[in-house]
């Protein structure tokens, strides 16, 4: 390679040292003052070739004698090829710019015809495209479920690992049963659970109900011998004998009413692990008879509870998703919300909606608890409920919207001023004498909240209580109690109007829908009292309060319930199985063959 090609391509003066007797190639030293340019490789490949022929043509021209034939015949030949090049160049030129002026006639034609038609919409903006997207979507469409989260098991590899999830399962495992067991979404089977082939437990389209185009109703039917089964199981609890509803699973392995009723016993008798494993049977079973088209991840699909074979679905998920949320596996209670709440989202018969702010925040899906807010907010009301106003403004604090969370706050604390002590008192929080003694949040409170919004706000704190207790959301809290107090102070029109609204609207008894929630809860500190219920005939744990309105195919047990002390639900159980842990007992010695 030549000294003069090397000036070429690095842009410095070349050094060549003598050739050593014992060396094949020649060392080049490139002198540090030289002025740096870029060097790109693609240059060596452009470049070659012309360099080429102008070294030889040089080297031939040092050769010859000047004024020789042969010299001049070699300077003509440069000359020629020195006026191609220039031509070349022009030429170059030249169709570059009828190409600018093509390019400059298109663009002109393209701006005058959006002139006449409005500008095109950017087709990969991200910052035009995300609020178009939520602008479009509908009040179904927040509900819809991804498959991944809806397995506890799921969220619990990402929280502890796969190999400790694995071999926590591992433990558990008996030895199998012949047959295999179907694929399932919201539970995994177990290997002592026998086939489902013959549960007598199957879904059809509801043609009684008026679908649309996008939704579809379904109902679940059971077979002739599912309900002898089942006329079996309400003589069983007419009859005050566990023993007899032992004897029905124990012949009837996937009975839901029979599940859920043992699953109750354990529950009652603290044995958490076998109710939840009885739970999660029963909503295998109804899990495999849903209908092809029954898409439980659309939010399309609909049950009427007023159909008696349709709410066990309906209260198996509940209870379902109570044991997930024991397990702090959050993200999964919030699809599980979503997924009981899609099956009836303006009538809610167990009024998710006291619950899905909870699960919501836990799971720290902000935004979409925020969005879900907005879309039912004209349909639901929500934010007259205690636990979304102020789950809502937690929400905001979270996203970093501190005006918005502020105003929702104030908003909150003005509207539901009860709350505010409750929850001091169950987070152990000791506050400044001004608030703490202060009429509005004591006094006028009490004067101003009727019973039935009293034991909304009593459930909301007691589920919710811990959310509150973190360290950067105290000082936030106290700021806005004394702006909320300065301006009960200077008689803001809205503390009126509120405390107006507060006295007139929560009148009356509870919602059928929030006691049917308050019973499955199951919370010590908020109970059903007889009073509240004193028109229903029954309560029993595979259908609490059933609808005024219900369409049963089998006659309910004819019991009334008059207990008015403690936990309703639990001191029901209590008559009904005499001495729990001695029939829970009774219910493991049972199961041991199974």
């Amino acid at each position: 390679m030549s000294t003069r090609y090397m000036k070429k391509v690095y842009g410095g003066d070349v050094i060549t040292e003598k050739e050593n007797n014992d060396a094949s190639d020649t060392e080049i030293s490139v002198t540090n003052d030289t002025k740096s340019k870029s060097f790109n490789v693609f240059d060596v490949l452009n470049q070659s070739s012309d360099d080429s022929e102008d070294t030889n043509d040089k080297q031939d021209e040092e050769n010859m004698i000047p004024n020789s034939e042969n010299y001049n015949e070699v300077k003509r030949k440069k000359k020629k090829k020195k006026r191609k090049k220039t031509e070349n160049v022009k030429n170059q030129q030249q169709q570059g710019v009828e190409n600018n002026k093509n390019i400059d006639e298109i663009e002109q034609s393209i701006w005058e015809v959006n002139q006449l038609l409005g500008e095109p919409e950017p087709s990969c903006s991200k910052e035009i495209h995300e609020p178009q997207w939520i602008n479009k979507i509908s009040k179904e469409d927040v509900l819809t479920i991804e498959h991944k989260h809806l397995n506890p098991n799921n969220e619990l590899k990402k929280i502890f690992g796969s190999k400790t999830v694995q071999a926590e399962q591992s433990k558990k495992k008996h030895r199998s049963r012949p047959g295999h067991l179907k694929k399932t979404w919201l539970t995994c089977p177990r290997d002592n659970w026998l086939p489902i082939c013959k549960s007598g437990l199957s879904m059809s389209l509801d043609y009684s109900m008026q679908s649309t185009e996008n939704v579809q109703y379904f109902v679940y039917e059971h077979s002739s011998s599912y309900k002898q089964a089942q006329l079996q199981f309400l003589q069983a609890v007419e009859s005050l004998d566990p023993d007899n509803i032992i004897n029905i699973v124990n012949a009837h392995f996937y009975h839901l009413d029979a599940l859920l009723q043992v699953a109750e016993i354990f529950k009652l008798s603290e044995e958490l692990v076998l109710a939840a494993g009885f739970t999660e049977r029963a909503l295998y079973s109804l899990e495999c008879a849903f209908h092809p088209s029954f898409n439980m991840t659309s939010a399309q699909c609909r049950l009427d509870y007023r159909k008696q074979q349709n709410r066990a679905l309906f209260i198996t998920l509940f209870k379902h998703l109570g044991f997930v949320g024991r397990r702090a596996c959050y993200r999964t209670s919030l699809e599980i919300s979503k997924l009981l709440l899609s099956l009836d989202p303006e009538g809610d018969p167990l009024a998710v909606a006291l619950c899905i702010d909870f699960y919501a925040l836990r799971a720290k899906e902000y935004e979409w608890f925020i969005k879900f807010c907005n879309l039912w907010e004209n349909s639901r009301r929500l934010t007259q409920l205690p636990n979304i106003l102020y789950s809502l403004a937690l929400a905001h604090f979270r996203l970093g919207e501190k005006a918005d969370a502020n105003e929702l706050l104030q908003k909150a604390l003005i509207m539901f001023p009860g709350v505010l002590m409750l929850l001091l008192d169950k987070c152990s929080i000791q506050t400044d004498s001004k608030v703490m003694y202060h009429d509005f949040f004591n006094s006028q409170a009490r004067v101003s909240t009727t019973p039935a919004l009293e034991k909304l706000q009593n459930l909301y704190v007691m589920r919710s209580f811990r959310l509150w207790k973190e360290a950067d959301i105290l000082p936030w809290l106290e700021t806005n109690v004394h702006i909320v107090l300065s301006r009960v102070e200077f008689k803001d029109d809205y503390v009126k109007y509120c405390r107006v609204k507060r006295s007139k609207r929560y009148q009356g008894k509870l919602p059928v829908n929030i006691l049917r929630h308050i019973i499955l809860s199951d919370m010590q500190e908020v109970i059903v009292n007889a009073q509240e219920i004193e028109d229903v005939k029954a309560v029993l744990s595979y259908d609490p309060l059933p609808p005024e309105d219900s369409i049963d195919i089998y006659r309910m047990p004819n019991e009334r319930i008059t207990q008015n002390n403690s936990n309703f639900f639990s001191r029901f159980f209590s008559s009904l199985f005499m001495g729990i842990d001695e029939v829970a007992a009774d219910i493991l010695n049972g199961f041991q063959i199974l």
